[in-house]
């Protein structure tokens, strides 16, 4: 059987994760992407071949002239349209567009919702090429958020206190990325989670979620993940009403969103794995195979009932970051070691001797340590020691 994967730049999740997973399938894999140098390096031994993948009749193009399909699949935030469209295209499984158009675009979120009753966040889209200064003449609250309405990874996601400050943010984010909407919002204060879904259109499973701990605003950087085996039932169910408005429930899902006096509200819903780690953490918590079961579903196989998930244990995800520009001087080696029954696993996401602007975004991580075991104060000490022991150096 062929599986066709569409990616950007390699991640983590496709090199460690679902390229690994194919393999134990014994799938005939073939990535389809607009990098295929990164990704040749990055999956030696896995066939690679060039395609405009943000172009959906592109990857038609492609997959028709090449060998016959099995699967169409992507964990990218940027290509579930595409996706979901080409396996529409040649009648395979898969996502429906209509709900990764709406949830990839914020404002088209913020609307469906709110015309299902679902919820309503105040909100005013800027399209591309419109003046910013027009935003100071919304009807939002202060204060507000502005970010790309496509954004993804915390980029040029800032709070406004007022209209000034609106109009200055949003001057900035549109010089940075000039054909790129904005999207301004209602500030929704409360405690920060996420919700992970593993669905088959049919049957769908809550793998529990993260509790995440933000940088203090104007930004909002990811900074640390705990792994909460389950929310409050109300507040699951809340969440779980608001994926189904938005045609949520095939593959994976990652659904972030804030709890404010018994309130649950979303922020983004990312019809994907969760990424930067936190998927393979998920996976070792669970003790599932989590990425050859979000691959199965892509292949029209059924979910089990049940997936055999192990209860009662811990897991942190925590980043260092930089705080300034400069070069990258020194860093800790990958590292794995088991102590005290906490697995933890350390990887570095720059190399020494880069050289980076301060982003201000999840763009700054320099390394990613993760930790599992059954005891969370055990956990908890190791990430601890971890990140006061190691040395990362930034050289101006």
């Amino acid at each position: 059987m062929r599986m066709y994967l569409l990616a950007r730049n390699p991640t983590d999740s496709v090199t460690d994760g679902f390229v690994p997973a194919a393999a134990g399938l014994g799938l005939d894999l073939t990535v389809l992407t607009d990098q295929p140098d990164d990704h040749r390096a990055a999956c030696p031994g896995t066939e690679v071949l060039a395609c405009d993948v943000t172009d959906v009749a592109a990857v038609i193009g492609r997959i028709a002239t090449h060998h016959p399909a099995d699967a169409v699949f992507t964990n990218s935030d940027h290509l579930q349209t595409q996706t979901a469209l080409a396996a529409a295209y040649f009648g395979l499984p898969g996502k429906d567009w209509r709900a990764t158009l709406r949830t990839k675009n914020k404002a088209e979120l913020r609307r469906h919702l709110a015309a299902c009753g679902a919820d309503t966040v105040r909100a005013a889209e800027l399209p591309a090429g419109q003046d910013p200064s027009t935003l100071a003449d919304a009807a939002l609250p202060y204060p507000c958020v502005v970010k790309p309405r496509e954004g993804v990874a915390s980029e040029d996601v800032v709070l406004a206190r007022d209209a000034a400050e609106l109009v200055a943010h949003a001057t900035a984010i549109r010089g940075r990325r000039p054909d790129a909407a904005l999207l301004a919002e209602e500030y929704l204060p409360g405690d920060l989670y996420t919700l992970e879904t593993l669905g088959d259109g049919h049957r769908r499973h809550v793998l529990g979620g993260f509790r995440t701990t933000v940088s203090a605003p104007p930004t909002f950087i990811e900074e640390r993940h705990d792994f909460t085996a389950a929310h409050p039932e109300p507040v699951t169910a809340q969440v779980l009403a608001q994926l189904d408005a938005l045609g949520v429930g095939f593959g994976a899902c990652h659904t972030e969103f804030v709890v404010h006096e018994g309130r649950a509200r979303l922020i983004e819903v990312n019809y994907r794995a969760i990424g930067d780690q936190c998927d393979r953490t998920l996976a070792d918590v669970l003790g599932i195979s989590l990425f050859t079961h979000i691959l199965r579903t892509h292949l029209g196989e059924p979910l089990p009932a049940g997936l055999g998930a192990r209860t009662g244990g811990a897991a942190r995800v925590a980043y260092a970051l930089a705080d300034r520009a400069g070069t990258l001087t020194a860093a800790p080696a990958a590292t794995d070691r088991t102590a005290d029954g906490v697995r933890l696993a350390y990887r570095p996401l720059r190399a020494v001797g880069t050289t980076r602007p301060h982003h201000r975004t999840n763009r700054d991580y320099l390394g990613v340590v993760r930790a599992t075991g059954d005891d969370r104060a055990a956990v908890e000490r190791a990430v601890d020691a971890f990140l006061a022991d190691g040395r990362w150096e930034i050289t101006a």
